[in-house]
């Protein structure tokens, strides 16, 4: 079994190889050979006030080989500063965390790879955007706004960059000098060229493409900033104000995964999280806020259906996606997260095989004797 790390992970895994592995995964679940469950967390107040425990995972796997599970152990907060209120957290301390993706063989059961997730986790959601631009945001599209100048900010420009033919990215975010040096770091590695601005409305103006990628618990998206022919990508916590959705005039959906065998009343909602919570009416451990996935959340993506097309039916033809370049466009994954870990972390895990990456743990360590 191989234990591999961030730094392994980097060494092996791109964009575009994130990019072929997630779609490569949608093409097998629209083909009924991969299936994934919703993500499930679990929060349970702790004594520290205003905060909770939560432990999430999201799984899928495929016809093709693997399956794995992904795992997060988080302690959740809220915090403010520069004007906003973000979701924070941490595993220990401020500054740590928790995050394993664990890879498993469908022929024989056996635990392949521990993974931790944080490279991987930033380039499969980037590697989702980067598949919405690519089916639905106009083909002429040059200038990416981004909100945000995280690790998922990073991610968003390789990812639709790979899609469409941006020149010109153009970056907010509510601190100046994350906002400076999130800039220079993309101008170098992407070379592209890269200007900041100072407000919301701002980052909006002449933008083909936004792409929100912050840890905001407040509305950052504003339908009173969209412009004819824009397209929105969510990769952050920011919500969506009724303006916007209400402006949004085709939305391009992924899908959703199945419900259980034998259930078919049950499932999630189109935010893709079920939540079960001790204390079920604790005000800090309901927050829609500060515990995504509750109703705020999943109204992201509460479209009516005649706005919508399935990614399914606009591969085959079966309906139209974008109609004409002054049309505003959204493209939203549904509760599909499990479908992007296996594909991504079996690529990683055959690479640093392939290259001596990782730290060999004996398998044994991880089987036993007794029936369970």
């Amino acid at each position: 079994m191989l234990m591999i790390s961030n730094e392994d992970t980097k060494q092996v895994l791109n964009m575009k190889v994130a990019m072929d592995a997630v779609w490569g995964a949608y093409n097998e679940f629209w083909n009924d050979e991969a299936v994934c469950r919703p993500r499930i967390d679990i929060r349970i107040p702790v004594a520290a006030p205003h905060r909770f425990y939560q432990f999430g995972t999201m799984e899928g796997g495929s016809t093709s080989g693997y399956f794995a599970t992904r795992i997060k152990s988080d302690l959740i907060y809220e915090d403010s500063y520069g004007g906003t209120r973000t979701r924070e957290w941490y595993n220990t301390r401020p500054g740590m965390f928790c995050g394993l993706v664990l890879l498993f063989s469908i022929e024989n059961g056996e635990l392949l790879a521990i993974l931790n997730d944080g490279y991987l986790q930033h380039l499969r959601v980037g590697a989702d955007s980067g598949i919405g631009v690519r089916g639905i945001a106009r083909d002429n599209s040059e200038v990416l706004g981004i909100i945000g100048s995280g690790g998922m900010a990073r991610a968003a420009v390789a990812a639709i960059s790979l899609a469409r033919p941006i020149k010109l990215v153009q970056v907010y975010s509510p601190t100046k000098a994350n906002r400076d040096r999130y800039a220079a770091a993309i101008a170098e590695e992407h070379k592209l060229q890269v200007r900041t601005v100072d407000s919301l409305e701002q980052v909006f103006q002449g933008a083909d493409i936004m792409a929100e990628c912050t840890d905001a618990v407040i509305p950052t998206l504003h339908g009173r900033n969209l412009q004819p022919g824009m397209h929105v990508e969510k990769l952050g916590s920011g919500t969506m104000d009724d303006e916007m959705r209400g402006k949004i005039e085709r939305v391009l959906q992924f899908g959703q995964a199945p419900t259980p065998l034998d259930l078919p009343e049950w499932g999630a909602g189109e935010g893709g999280i079920v939540a079960y919570l001790a204390r079920p009416n604790d005000t800090v451990n309901r927050s829609s806020s500060g515990a995504r996935g509750g109703k705020a959340d999943r109204a992201i993506h509460a479209f009516p259906e005649e706005k919508k097309v399935y990614y399914r039916e606009l591969l085959s033809g079966a309906k139209p996606g974008r109609s004409n370049d002054r049309q505003i466009t959204h493209s939203a994954r549904g509760n599909l997260q499990g479908l992007q870990f296996f594909p991504i972390a079996g690529k990683v895990y055959e690479a640093a095989r392939a290259k001596g990456l990782g730290r060999e743990i004996p398998s044994e360590w991880f089987l036993q004797d007794i029936r369970n």
